[in-house]
């Protein structure tokens, strides 16, 4: 299975972007993760939609080839980031790359509750007309406090985060399977 990544935060040592690694490399007997980057989307622009700059027309390829997205977000201003909402606007135009895609999300702070409001957010700009990505059910991951958890390298060093993840990683692969045999069966 290749997964698409979308890291809503651009900085250089996210804690988000950290986890997103995290994955990748923890998980790449389970499922070919690759981390999108949002910094080089422009702003969203309907007079270009239909003919795109070129970094639009290839994130939209890399997530059309995917055969799921797992959204990495941060939470800023109690919501998603700008940057993140940015390219879901772009995917939910003209191809609509993301309509049908199955995904999960995932989401790391210095506050207790780690991204419990953006994710919620997220939820519902997931389900939005236009947007339409199924989404694994009941299985968040809230990832608080992230800054104790996560040592320099990058690794989750938390264990009980860490088994909690792969029992998210099971279900989704479980999940995304049975949405396969639904859709084969139609």
């Amino acid at each position: 299975m290749k997964v698409a990544a979308i890291v809503g935060s651009i900085r250089k040592e996210s804690y988000n972007l950290k986890l997103a690694k995290f994955i990748q490399k923890r998980y790449q007997d389970r499922f070919e993760l690759e981390i999108l980057t949002l910094r080089d989307l422009p702003f969203y622009d309907q007079d270009i939609e239909n003919d795109p700059p070129a970094a639009v027309k290839e994130f939209k390829g890399k997530v059309a080839a995917a055969d799921a997205v797992l959204w990495v977000v941060p939470e800023y201003n109690a919501t998603v980031p700008g940057v993140m909402v940015n390219a879901i606007d772009w995917m939910s135009r003209v191809d609509r790359v993301l309509n049908g895609k199955p995904s999960w999300i995932v989401g790391a702070s210095m506050g207790l509750l780690g991204t419990v409001k953006a994710q919620g957010h997220l939820r519902d700009i997931l389900f939005a007309q236009g947007v339409g990505s199924p989404l694994l059910p009941g299985n968040e991951v809230y990832v608080g406090v992230v800054h104790e958890k996560i040592d320099a390298e990058g690794n989750l060093t938390h264990e009980p985060t860490v088994k909690f993840l792969d029992s998210v990683v099971d279900n989704f692969i479980n999940w995304y399977n049975q949405q396969a045999k639904i859709a084969v069966n139609k």
